[in-house]
């Protein structure tokens, strides 16, 4: 069974920095590489949104709020996925989600982590 783990949330003043980390276990490194990578994020009172996402092949995507300030990366060998925030503000506080997704003919895999709480506040 896939499962998705989220660790390094945190409290963190403004204008400091975090870096979140997915480990992907139940699946090979292989399977791993073939997935789509996301982090997302909810805030109290918002709807979850997409903040970053890296393709099988590397390519990545950021929403606008978060470019320049976030880098999304990955560890095929370790089935792990890295989001590093720096110069983070209030309104990053939310709580980020990893996401795992590919497609299949008969029916796409989509995966999520339970997520890991970051605060940024003074």
């Amino acid at each position: 069974q896939v499962q998705l783990v989220e660790s390094g949330g945190g409290l963190v003043q403004p204008g400091e920095s975090l870096r979140l980390s997915c480990a992907a276990s139940g699946m090979s490194f292989s399977a791993f590489s073939g997935y789509t990578m996301g982090w997302y994020r909810q805030a109290p009172g918002k709807q979850r949104e997409l903040v970053a996402g890296i393709t099988s092949g590397g390519s990545t995507n950021y929403v606008d709020s978060v470019q320049g300030r976030f880098t999304i990366s990955r560890d095929n060998a370790r089935n792990t996925v890295y989001l590093q925030m720096i110069t983070l503000k209030p309104e990053d506080t939310a709580v980020y989600y990893c996401n795992a997704h590919r497609r299949r003919l008969l029916g796409d895999d989509d995966f999520w982590g339970q997520g890991t709480q970051a605060t940024v506040s003074t």
